[in-house]
């Protein structure tokens, strides 16, 4: 596999658990996940879910109103 859709379309077609498990270490490669207990991985992915379920109701915030919340939050 040579290009980005090609890996895109073979990961559509891996069984679930499969794909999560590559998505996990792709994460930890990444991010440095591998360094959390599995209770606060799944912590973590459980609070991923939920923000994706969140968006994709329509439930996110606008880049105005995150601007003003990252001013709130720093104090300016």
């Amino acid at each position: 596999m040579s290009t980005v859709a090609e890996i895109e379309t073979a990961l559509g077609q891996l069984p679930a658990a499969e794909r999560e498990a590559l998505e996990a270490r792709l994460l930890a490669r990444r991010f440095g996940l591998a360094s959390l207990d599995e209770n606060e991985r799944a912590e973590l992915l459980a609070s991923l879910d939920a923000a994706e379920r969140e968006i994709d109701a329509g439930q996110g915030y606008s880049a105005a109103e995150l601007r003003q919340a990252v001013r709130a939050w720093a104090g300016k």
